[in-house]
């Protein structure tokens, strides 16, 4: 059940809670390691944090130094917002609104060094699928490749030699006007180099999305860039091990799982399933999470029996980064917009396949028959004791 109250962040609770001691040990449990290694900021950072009043925050990840490879440092960003206009406001309005406010976090990932980025879900609109009304809301769908938001990063991408990743509602133009749930890639260089469609479809509380779109059509792929290899599990899908499993087969060094969704329904999952992809592929993982309660013109319902309302609740943020050894960072704000910087050495992906083994111990073959037989309606095997 969703709650009222709304806490800064369980980082805050905690460190207001625990001693010293206390806290170093609770962090060894909880986060895998005593020090989060948090990386010095710079000064017009932090004054543009506090001007346009949002977090950030920036955390190392080193591995182990080799004989045979020299380090491969890539520093990595997610960006956490709230919309910055009411949603009654003209559409272009509400657009415009969110690239003045976003505009200034990609400044400060910049500033700081960032070479991929990634922005939230469906990040340049309200999430306004909860409603299920096509008006206006479809109007914020756009191509890919030469859409506002596209054309607004692309900029933004050459100006810092940055790659960018921006999941829109995608309208596909030579395809029946289709709509799409998608990540947009766009290179250092300000090229678009693919995009990616959501392979997964809510179908639970206010999730009314199939009302817009449905499962993608663009399987898994893997976009090798100038600093890594990078991929981007939208939302949903972070709730399907296969889905990231797939990411790992085709050789992803980082997964991006930007993410629209609220407190009371799946905020005791949110921690785990980014951080354990982690673990089970050996890849890095970027959790990001809408932040902000959006109120919509209209009151709808969730077809459950309870009143009408016009809000789908609180998105609670949290964004967080985790390796591929099982660390993790401290979680951004619930409550506020932010920015998370991960250093991370990419050479660790492979350092943790050879200490653990999961890839040569994962009997894709077996599960291979497994799964063909059970698709193709074989009966489960059940043993039953007669």
């Amino acid at each position: 059940m969703a709650s009222t109250l709304q806490i800064k962040s369980i980082e805050d609770v905690i460190i207001r809670s625990l001693n010293d001691d206390e806290l170093k040990e609770f962090n060894r449990i909880h986060y895998g390691r005593i020090d989060h290694c948090n990386i010095s900021l710079t000064e017009s950072s932090v004054r543009a944090a506090s001007a346009n009043n949002f977090e950030i925050a920036a955390f190392d990840f080193p591995a182990l130094i080799e004989e045979t490879r020299p380090p491969r440092i890539v520093r990595v960003g997610v960006i956490q917002h709230s919309i910055a206009s009411s949603t009654s406001k003209p559409i272009k309005e509400q657009r415009e609104s969110i690239f003045n406010k976003v505009s200034k976090l990609i400044d400060a990932a910049a500033t700081e060094g960032v070479n991929i980025l990634c922005l939230q879900e469906a990040w340049s609109m309200p999430f306004a699928f909860c409603t299920r009304e096509k008006t206006p809301w479809c109007e914020f769908a756009e191509n890919v490749n030469t859409g506002p938001s596209t054309n607004f990063l692309i900029a933004l991408a050459k100006k810092y030699g940055m790659v960018i990743i921006s999941p829109i509602l995608e309208r596909d133009e030579l395809h029946g006007d289709l709509i799409w749930n998608t990540a947009v890639v766009i290179n250092e260089k300000g090229k678009v180099i693919g995009s990616h469609r959501k392979n997964h479809i809510p179908r639970v509380g206010d999730f009314n999305e199939s009302t817009y779109y449905y499962e993608g059509n663009t399987g898994h792929p893997v976009f090798e860039t100038k600093f890594g290899k990078v991929a981007i599990n939208i939302c949903y899908g972070r709730h399907h091990p296969l889905n990231w499993l797939m990411f790992g087969l085709n050789g992803a060094e980082i997964v991006f799982n930007p993410s629209a969704t609220v407190a009371g329904l799946s905020e005791h999952l949110w921690g785990i399933e980014a951080r354990n992809a982690a673990i089970a592929n050996s890849y890095f993982t970027c959790a990001i999470n809408r932040v902000g309660t959006e109120v919509f013109p209209n009151e709808f319902t969730s077809g459950d029996g309870k009143p009408a309302h016009n809000n789908f609740g609180h998105f609670y943020g949290s964004s967080y980064v985790a390796a591929p050894d099982g660390t993790r960072t401290p979680g951004l704000s619930r409550t506020m917009d932010g920015l998370l910087i991960a250093q991370i050495d990419l050479n660790m992906c492979r350092q943790i396949k050879d200490k653990w083994g999961f890839a040569m111990t994962q009997r894709l073959d077996m599960y291979a028959k497994s799964l063909s037989e059970y698709v193709g309606g074989k009966e489960a095997q059940l043993i039953k004791d007669k």
